[in-house]
């Protein structure tokens, strides 16, 4: 089973910043770092990548510049702005507590309260 376009709302946000957190990273090559982390669960198709990037790039969270890549070919490159850092802490914290509920609304269903 793979997703992609329909992950939930914010999900695709939140993976792409946790992508650049480590590196200036080009689109590209956050749609494959997603997928190779995800042992190719997730796999974000360009079309819903870019426009995720530019929603993020508009939140302050990152800024871009354009380069050439390994392969010589002109990308946008992404990096983190200091609003995008304490955006990142925000939504990781937010999405821990929902993956939490998650697992005790799962766990109830097979035996229970706990």
């Amino acid at each position: 089973m793979t997703v992609g376009a329909d992950l939930p709302l914010g999900t695709r946000d939140l993976f792409i910043l946790k992508v650049i957190v480590f590196a200036l990273v080009h689109g590209y090559a956050i749609a494959q770092r997603l997928q190779q982390v995800s042992r190719d669960v997730v796999q974000v198709p360009q079309g819903s990548l870019y426009p995720a990037s530019h929603r993020i790039e508009n939140r302050g969270f990152l800024a871009a510049d354009w380069k050439q890549t390994e392969t010589a070919r002109e990308a946008k490159f992404y990096r983190f702005t200091r609003k995008g850092r304490r955006g990142l802490e925000t939504e990781a914290a937010r999405w821990q507590r929902l993956s939490e509920a998650v697992g005790l609304i799962l766990g109830m269903a097979q035996g229970g309260i706990r």
